[in-house]
């Protein structure tokens, strides 16, 4: 099996045990009579280890060595599911969470994603990494969603054989831990191509790169901020009470968002073939900018969510494209660091917009932070394309016409 077959395997296995974990967790700690508290600490600490191993990752994944680094922590989060589904101590769950690197946020955001960005580019010519990347997105949204629809399985399992719900619970993360030690088995195949040649030495970071980085760094700040603003529990919430949408509704809106999501990842890749990276990334997130301020003034639930479903087939476009132009800008060998630095980035954000959304929320008025978060995402598109849009990667440079040109 090629490369590129098994990072696809294997993060779809990841985002199948990660959806199924993220649905599951808090009613697994529930059962355990853990109390409020206890759950969002074990949660914390789970977020807080992958937070840690993304770090580590940024500064020396290169020098671990990708396929070892990738084994490393599908193995740990396989052994720390493991404990973590036959423990009962709280104490003992939440180190194993963090040491576990627990991801309990319904999506992957962790260290081995950042090391996946990096492999991929060396996996296909430059003509074709970003549909390489859009597949890549495609299969983590599947995957979340079969994992979603895999955290059913306890409670047919209890309809179907008389099983006990902790039992039956206990054993939906031991199949989580299952999966990713699959993923483990599967990164230790990986060829010696993935490797950056760095290996057990530090790389020199280029003056170019880390102007590149800085600039990118700072757009995607206020781009992560934004996307905080917008979480599917905030998102829910307004629905529910600008709306009066049930429980049931938001959930189905939100299924067919993520299928409008994952159709967008292939769709952006024919696009950024046609007109470029920027180009696409920048002209499809401003519309959906626009829509995102139109759902507030929707007459009914109905009309909002019409909109809703649109914004959601563009908004993510810009995903495998954004992927692809960071590693393409820089060199092979700085992929890690990059995609690393960035993704920290993105993660601070993102913990950051939901306190700011509910303040606004409940201080000024319940559509505010889509306003807001409109015109931050406007705000970026605008200042990515004018900083970036002659910094082309090797796919959109025009070929020397002769030899004199060469030469």
């Amino acid at each position: 099996m090629s490369d590129r077959r098994l990072i696809y395997v294997a993060t779809f296995l990841r985002a199948v045990a990660t959806g199924m974990v993220g649905v599951l967790a808090g009613i697994y700690l529930a059962r355990l009579s853990f109390s409020p508290a206890a759950i969002g600490a074990v949660i914390g600490a789970g977020l807080a280890g992958a937070a840690v191993a993304l770090a580590v990752v940024t500064v020396a994944g290169d020098r671990i060595g990708r396929r070892r680094a990738l084994a490393a922590i599908a193995a740990a989060s396989a052994a720390g599911g493991l404990v973590v589904a036959f423990a009962s101590d709280v104490t003992v769950i939440a180190v194993t969470a963090f040491l576990g690197m627990l991801n309990a946020h319904g999506r992957d955001r962790g260290a081995m994603l950042v090391i996946e960005n990096a492999i991929l580019p060396s996996t296909v010519s430059d003509a074709e990494r970003t549909r390489a990347f859009a597949w890549y997105n495609v299969l983590q949204d599947i995957g979340h969603g079969v994992g979603a629809a895999a955290a059913a399985l306890p409670q047919l399992a209890r309809a179907a054989t008389g099983v006990g719900e902790l039992d039956s619970l206990r054993a939906a993360i031991a199949a989580y831990a299952v999966l990713v030690a699959i993923a483990a088995l599967l990164y230790a195949r990986l060829s010696e191509r993935v490797e950056s040649g760095t290996e057990g030495t530090r790389a020199p970071v280029s003056p170019a790169t880390r102007r590149i980085l800085a600039k990118l760094s700072a757009l995607f700040a206020v781009d992560s901020v934004a996307g905080g603003f917008l979480g599917a529990a905030l998102f829910a919430y307004f629905f529910h009470e600008q709306f009066g949408a049930s429980e049931a509704g938001i959930a189905l809106l939100f299924t067919v968002g993520r299928g409008m999501s994952a159709l967008s990842h292939l769709g952006a890749a024919w696009l950024a073939g046609r007109i470029g990276l920027v180009n696409t990334m920048v002209f499809t997130h401003i519309p959906s900018s626009f829509l995102l301020m139109t759902i507030p003034f929707a007459g009914s639930f109905e009309i909002a969510a019409a909109l809703f479903l649109v914004r959601e087939g563009l908004a993510e476009m810009d995903v495998p494209t954004r992927q692809s132009y960071v590693m393409a800008v820089v060199r092979p060998e700085e992929r890690t660091l990059a995609g690393g630095v960035t993704h920290l980035v993105r993660v601070g954000g993102w913990a950051l917009g939901p306190a700011l959304a509910g303040g606004a929320m409940q201080t000024i008025a319940l559509s505010t932070p889509l306003f807001v978060a409109a015109g931050m995402k406007i705000a970026y598109d605008l200042l990515l394309w004018r900083e970036f849009r002659h910094v082309r990667p090797p796919e959109e440079q025009e070929p020397p016409r002769n030899a004199a040109e060469r030469g």
